[in-house]
Order: C-alpha cells, then sequence, then structure tokens
C-alpha cells in the first residue's frame, strides 16, 4: 500500500502508538487528523505539527463518535484511511464483584468504538482508491493476561472483528489491516498505576513503528510484531508461561 499521499484519521492521536503514527505519516507526505480527550495534548501536538488536524472527541460517546466521522468526512472529504488506535487498559478482578462502569468504558472504547467508527467510515471509504482500516490490537488479542482481562477480550475481540469486516469489505477498495504491537512503551495502562509518570515498558516505540510502517507498505493485512508472532502461534503454551503465578 501507498503510505504517503494519503488523508488518514487516527483516534487516541495525542500519546503512545497513536501520535507515533501520526508523526511517522506526517513525515511520509499525508495529511494527519487526530482525536484524542485531552484538549491540551491536542495544542501541544497543533504547536509542535501545525500541519496535523486536530479534533477533541470521547469517542466513549456514541454521539460523540457519529458527530466525528461525520465532521471528518464533511471537512476532509479526500480521507482514505481510518486508524483505529484508541484504547484503554485496567486491571479486573473477576472473584471480587466489579466495577460495571469501568467495565462498559473499557469495552465501549476498545470494541465498540472502532467497530462504530469503522461502519460509519466504511461507505465513504469504499468510494475511495488505496483505502485502508487500520485496526491496532494487541499480542494479547491471542493470549490474555489474566490480571486484565477485559482489555485482553477486547483485543480478541478486535482479532475476530478484523477477520469479519476483511471478508466483508473484499468485493471493495478497502484493505483491512490488524496490527499487533508486542508491550511497546507508552502511557498505554497508566490508570490502573499509582505513579502515573510511569511507563508501560517494552519495546521503544520508534522500533515498533519501523515495522508497523513497513508491514502497511508490505500489504501485510495481520501483522504480529515481536513476543506477539510468538502468541500468535502458540497459544495454549504462551498463556501457562505467562500465568504461572
Amino acid at each position: 500500500m501507498n503510505t504517503s499521499n494519503n488523508t488518514i484519521f487516527i483516534t487516541g492521536g495525542t500519546s503512545g502508538i497513536g501520535l507515533a503514527f501520526a508523526e511517522a505519516f506526517l513525515a511520509k507526505g499525508n495529511k494527519v487528523i487526530i482525536c484524542g480527550r485531552r484538549a491540551d495534548r491536542l495544542q501541544q501536538i497543533k504547536d509542535k505539527h501545525p500541519d496535523i488536524i486536530t479534533r477533541q472527541c470521547d469517542i466513549a460517546d456514541a454521539e460523540q463518535r457519529t458527530e466525528l466521522a461525520q465532521w471528518v468526512i464533511e471537512n476532509e472529504y479526500e480521507v482514505n484511511i481510518l486508524v483505529n488506535n484508541a484504547g484503554i487498559q485496567l486491571a479486573t478482578n473477576l472473584t471480587q464483584p466489579v466495577d460495571l462502569a469501568k467495565i462498559r468504558e473499557e469495552l465501549e472504547v476498545n470494541f465498540i468504538a472502532p467497530l462504530h467508527l469503522a461502519s460509519l467510515f466504511a461507505p465513504h471509504l469504499s468510494g475511495r482508491n488505496d483505502a485502508a482500516i487500520i485496526n491496532i490490537t494487541s499480542g494479547l488479542a491471542f493470549v490474555p493476561l489474566a490480571f486484565m482481562p477485559v482489555y485482553c477480550a477486547t483485543k480478541a475481540a478486535m482479532h475476530s472483528l478484523t477477520l469479519s469486516l476483511r471478508h466483508q469489505l473484499k468485493d471493495t477498495s478497502v484493505k483491512v489491516f490488524e496490527i499487533a504491537p508486542p508491550s511497546v512503551d507508552t502511557e498505554l495502562g497508566h490508570d490502573r498505576r499509582e505513579d502515573k509518570t510511569q511507563t508501560h515498558g517494552g519495546i521503544h516505540v520508534d522500533e515498533f513503528m519501523e515495522e508497523a510502517m513497513q508491514a502497511i507498505a508490505d500489504d501485510l493485512l495481520e501483522a504480529p510484531f515481536g513476543i506477539s508472532k510468538g502468541l500468535r502461534a502458540k497459544r495454549e503454551e504462551a498463556f501457562a508461561g505467562m500465568n504461572n503465578h
């Protein structure tokens, strides 16, 4: 796939993998639009990268998602790539009564929002050349870490959804990618850490981005990286090793 001269919309573009995608695509001569919840972060990015188009939005809200998609399509009618990146990662103890509000938030952001946005953009993208939907999942889509079961379940659901979406769009111009990162050193999961400045751990985001951008250029529609490759290949064995405590 051509990774230049596109108009790309990225959710969760204010930090981590989303921001890295925005900067990587911008560097290749694309028009880039990002959304995020934090107005201050959006302004910081706009100050650093004036060419990036920003929009404040909480994608956990269905009405805001609908308005967002309408705004992007009407104002940036040449948009041809949707990157479903936004996500949250919480720890959940299923042996105790759970906080259903937190469960619903994690489901809404990680699964329902990308599903909804894909459906909102698909009719528009189907009429564009070199169109794509890029879903960011995780190696944990294939093998869960049991202490954050909801996050892992949403990523497994996104893996399944991506397969179905790819099949439903097979007679259109839209390519459907699944990018499955390993652990990447970002802010993901900071909500469950006492020290909010502590990062996620894992490989540097630049290392991941180099491989991810190459996978997109090579039309590698299902692209697990690093340890995610092993998790994809040997699910049951990996689960026992990852959850041995």
